[in-house]
């Protein structure tokens, strides 16, 4: 550094910090005084290098960088990956005076450069949480910047990155413009999981892999915040969770499993398992052996293997389905059963129920799949078809009569319905249905930026929300195939809701409402969803709907 006025300065710009931390500058001020020399070297920025800055509790840690003199638009960027509790940090910057200070200068001149000074030290950015954050920068003049650093919280530790050769390349891998992980199919042992791929995977296949990370307890922001909290359950780790995933590194509590190319790592702690699991640049991956009836949290990290950096996806939560009733259930007056049918298998799943009224009203509600149902009723067949969507059975009989229900899918994946049974009188689970749950579009009123669809109400008042969803060509035969039409809005993401509105109409003819979504893409495709609420809050989802929007107008 050949830039004396940067020594003049240094005292001023440790009295610009941000408030929260001014109490904390006297000590590093007086350090400063005594040997000024040692203080700036002791906290030197490496450039192009990821450093792990330690924090103790409440008191404030800096960092100084200058940009390269003579260079005529100096970009850089800053990552700030905290690896446990929220922090607080800021870059402050200082440019330098019109002119330079000599060293013998210093002392004759010292009060007057600082009172000029003071008015060209700016904070240009600030934060507080436990995301990562990055600052990219562009500065046209020779300039001192300060890094700050604080945890109210308790000793924790980040990672920072500075680099100012923007040409060279990123050192962490890219996330896709929609880093969420989806959540494609829930049973009782496992969960199937797909996110969109990474640029850096397509580019460089072979440093680049996925590694996947489940967990009993929250999401984590970061590999390295991941790391620490597991450290913090009392087990060790290897020094990097996804890369160092050697037999020779495993604990008592950590057991390894390698098959089909698949490293897995399942730790055993106090507050559950952890696991996990690096599959090379696959995007779709079911999670097996999980527990019954138990919420998982799942993250994905991209990590490049040549620079163990990393980059975390959007994570995600599922609960596991409930044990398997046994072979013969029970049905109760009004309750609700959901029954999930293992396609492969190809077997009946039985339901009994035993009549304490003449008329009994069958309720069965299609989730996923294709599922056959046969009703007997005494031994005597009374229905036996095929279900699609919402379908009721009306029977009549007699006191005690005992009804045996069975269900079966017809497909080699996963069904699953709802199936309720009630006297004929009980207050229906469901809202009253309209002939058709089709969601039509009108393709002459579409344009490049909105979508008009319409769908059939009934004769009483209910609540109709519609949801709208982004997605790529290939993925339309997944998504309306897997496609829970049990699930209700809670299980889609807030910003794909487009409104709710209440309408009815005592004629059935003139019970059809129409809706134009405005604000969309050109040359687009779009999902919309419908759904209806009725006096009990159940939902009924209308059949998914693919438009595209005009390329152009």
């Amino acid at each position: 550094l050949k830039m004396s006025w940067f020594w003049l300065y240094l005292p001023l710009m440790a009295t610009c910090l941000c408030p929260s931390i001014k109490a904390a500058t006297t000590s590093s001020q007086q350090s400063f005084k005594t040997d000024p020399y040692n203080f700036y070297h002791s906290l030197i920025l490496a450039d192009g290098k990821e450093t792990t800055v330690h924090l103790l509790k409440d008191i404030p840690k800096r960092y100084y960088f200058v940009l390269e003199e003579g260079r005529v638009l100096a970009p850089f960027s800053i990552t700030v990956t905290p690896c446990d509790v929220p922090i607080e940090w800021s870059i402050l910057v200082y440019k330098s005076p019109p002119g330079k200070a000599t060293p013998g200068d210093h002392d004759t001149q010292e009060v007057s450069k600082s009172q000029k000074a003071s008015s060209m030290v700016s904070t240009i950015f600030n934060y507080k949480g436990n995301s990562v954050e990055t600052y990219m920068g562009m500065s046209s003049h020779s300039a001192l910047y300060l890094l700050e650093f604080l945890s109210t919280e308790r000793d924790t530790h980040v990672t920072v990155y500075l680099t100012t050769d923007t040409t060279a390349g990123h050192l962490y891998p890219a996330l896709p413009a929609d880093p969420r992980i989806d959540v494609i199919g829930v049973g009782h042992t496992t969960v199937t999981l797909t996110w969109k791929h990474s640029p850096s995977a397509l580019q460089h296949g072979e440093s680049i892999q996925y590694c996947l990370l489940v967990n009993e307890k929250h999401n984590y922001k970061s590999l390295c915040a991941a790391e620490t909290a597991i450290r913090s359950s009392g087990m060790k780790l290897p020094p990097t969770l996804a890369l160092s995933l050697s037999p020779y590194l495993l604990e008592p509590q950590q057991v390894m499993i390698l098959s089909n190319s698949e490293l897995s790592i399942i730790n055993k702690v106090s507050s559950g398992e952890v696991r996990q699991v690096c599959m090379g640049t696959k995007n779709t991956y079911t999670v097996p052996n999980l527990s019954p009836s138990t919420q998982y949290y799942f993250d994905v990290f991209i990590v490049n293997l040549l620079t163990n950096a990393s980059a975390a996806y959007t994570g995600t939560f599922a609960r596991t389905l409930e044990e398997p009733e046994p072979k013969v259930t029970e049905l109760k007056d009004g309750k609700v059963i959901h029954v999930v049918l293992d396609g492969k298998k190809q077997k009946f799943y039985s339901l009994q129920y035993q009549a304490r009224h003449k008329k009994i009203h069958f309720t069965f509600q299609l989730c996923q799949g294709q599922i056959r149902v046969h009703i007997t009723r005494n031994g005597k067949t009374v229905a036996s078809e095929n279900l699609s969507g919402l379908r009721y059975f009306s029977l009549k009989g007699k006191l005690l009569d005992t009804y045996l229900v069975q269900l079966r899918s017809t497909e080699e994946s996963n069904s699953s319905v709802k199936v309720q049974a009630s006297p004929h009188f009980h207050r229906p689970l469901f809202p009253l249905l309209p002939e058709s749950l089709k969601i039509k579009s009108f393709s002459k009123l579409r344009t490049c930026r909105s979508v008009t669809i319409a769908w059939l109400g009934t004769q009483e008042e209910s609540k109709y929300c519609v949801y709208r969803k982004r997605i790529e060509e290939d993925q339309i035969r997944r998504e309306l195939q897997s496609a829970d039409r049990c699930s209700g809005p809670e299980s889609r993401h807030k910003s794909e809701k487009v409104l709710c509105k209440y309408f009815y109409d005592l004629n059935p003819q003139r019970a059809v409402t129409t809706e134009t979504i405005k604000g969309l893409q050109a040359g687009t495709l779009y999902l919309f969803d419908v759904y209806l609420f009725g006096p009990s809050g159940i939902p009924v989802r209308y059949h998914s709907k693919v438009v595209k929007t005009r390329k152009k107008c």
